[in-house]
């Protein structure tokens, strides 16, 4: 019997993850505006994040060592088509005005971010993060970003739900 949760949009993964972490934002914006802002904006700080964890990836032989580099979103260029990139992200699936799920593979875990809103006005986002371990250095880096990771999501709800301001 499926497992109901108040994240019906991603019931399919629940099982097989091991952290699912929630952030929530609310903006007077739009689906596609929050996503471009959010994922489009690399303040100095996530980048020097970033920078610092070349060698922590490279001594854990990570395929994404470097820092990512994608072209700038707009809420125009946001994609809900399967396979199609989203700045570091692939795109896994998604409905307009309602949720986009976006993927990164590494040899060590799967990591997915799902942005859903509620189309109110103003809107209510879950930011949704969800990992999979697919080795235990997959385990031991992210407890070891753990920390870092709750502040660059936070700055991305923040960010995506001031888009256009």
């Amino acid at each position: 019997m499926p497992t109901r949760t108040d994240l019906p949009e991603l019931d399919d993964l629940l099982p097989i993850v091991d952290i699912v972490d929630v952030k929530t934002a609310r903006g007077d914006v739009t689906l596609r505006e929050f996503t471009a802002s959010a994922l489009g904006h690399a303040p100095l700080w996530v980048k020097v994040l970033f920078a610092a964890r070349i060698p922590i990836a490279a001594l854990l032989r990570l395929e994404t060592s470097g820092i990512p580099r994608s072209k700038q979103l707009t809420p125009e260029t946001v994609s809900f088509t399967p396979g199609d990139p989203a700045a570091f992200f692939t795109v896994v699936r998604g409905e307009e005005d309602h949720y986009l799920l976006l993927k990164v593979t590494d040899k060590h875990l799967i990591g997915w971010l799902a942005i859903i809103t509620d189309n109110d006005r103003p809107a209510n986002f879950k930011v949704v993060t969800l990992v999979q371990y697919l080795r235990a250095s997959g385990r031991f880096y992210y407890n070891l970003i753990r920390p870092f990771h709750h502040l660059v999501l936070l700055n991305m709800c923040r960010t995506g739900s001031l888009a256009g301001r």
